[in-house]
């Protein structure tokens, strides 16, 4: 018996996905979270097989789950769901640690069949999720770019911005400008949501 931890802070979905769970056989529900924070605390505390988090959930999304629950229990395997897999996503929820990675919308069957390859130590990807990751442009910011663009997206003054990255305000307005331009924005609001929707900044 596959003893399986399901997290999200939808009720509705969660309910519906430990009732389609429950018709396997081999699978057996033995946790339930509403949120990233307990997901974790249920995982210590029940140690299931493998954990199904969402990837968007309060207090701790699902990708820092995967990070905490692959270094505490690292007989779990973490599967991510998402309602919208960014290329980037997928690659920050690998890297934590998660042994799968698949679309909400996905048949329940299909479900069911990744917790067993993950179980049996293998890893899955949605494979039209895997090919947008492969396909999709490099982010052409630069660390410090990303940084001071973070806080400009909160329409943050330069002063602060400069204040807060150790730099002087004519260097934060040429960051600025040089993401402007690198992102073909029309402004900094444009530039931040630019890089929110191809998963640049988280």
């Amino acid at each position: 018996m596959i003893r399986v931890l399901l997290a999200d802070d939808e009720e509705l979905i969660r309910t519906a996905l430990a009732a389609l769970v429950s018709l396997e056989a081999d699978l057996e529900v033995v946790a339930q979270a509403g949120d990233g924070r307990a997901a974790v605390e249920e995982a210590l505390a029940h140690r299931p097989d493998v954990a199904v988090v969402d990837l968007q959930m309060p207090r701790l999304d699902g990708v820092g789950v995967a990070a905490e629950i692959s270094r505490a229990l690292p007989t779990c395997a973490v599967i991510i769901l998402t309602g919208y897999g960014k290329p980037s996503m997928l690659k920050r929820a690998l890297d934590a640690g998660a042994k799968g990675f698949l679309p909400k919308g996905s048949p329940g069957g299909q479900l069911a069949d990744v917790i067993r390859r993950v179980h049996r130590g293998s890893r899955y990807v949605d494979p039209a999720m895997a090919a947008d990751a492969l396909t999709a442009p490099p982010c052409p910011l630069t660390p410090r770019e990303l940084e001071v663009l973070r806080l400009a997206e909160l329409d943050t003054p330069v002063a602060v911005i400069a204040r807060r990255t150790h730099l002087s305000p004519g260097t934060v307005r040429n960051h600025l400008s040089a993401i402007v331009t690198k992102l073909g924005a029309a402004g900094r609001a444009d530039a931040a949501r630019i890089a929110v929707d191809n998963g640049w900044l988280p």
